[in-house]
């Protein structure tokens, strides 16, 4: 058997808002509860499990997707006025990257977790 990531815990100050931003950002749906996790389901089988938590500490999350779907979820983020950035540490906003021949954008979830979508690896 390979070694595959089968689920993160994602922790969130608001479990179900902050699941159902990533999943509208995303363009997916957020699974049913199970137990203490909200899952967000990727097309690779690996869900996202956000759990409540008093305190939270900013990870980062990315995110390789299609030219299809940057186009759609950058559209989203613009329409929703998320600021975004070309870099990790949030020194260019409102600009894309070129990174390894492609686009990609960073932006901050409702918890402060970076969230990074880009074309290609």
């Amino acid at each position: 058997m390979t070694i595959e990531l089968n689920h993160t815990v994602v922790w969130a100050r608001d479990r179900d808002a902050s699941a159902a931003f990533l999943a509208n950002i995303l363009g997916v749906a957020v699974d049913p509860v199970i137990g203490p996790f909200a899952p967000i389901r990727l097309g690779n089988g690996v869900t996202l499990d956000y759990a409540q938590a008093a305190e939270v500490a900013g990870q980062h999350y990315a995110f390789l997707v299609g030219d299809e779907e940057f186009d759609a979820t950058f559209a989203r983020i613009r329409a929703a006025g998320i600021t975004f950035w070309a870099d990790p540490f949030h020194r260019e906003p409102g600009e894309l990257n070129a990174m390894n021949g492609g686009r990609g954008f960073y932006f901050e979830d409702p918890d402060g977790h970076n969230m990074e979508l880009f074309t290609r690896a």
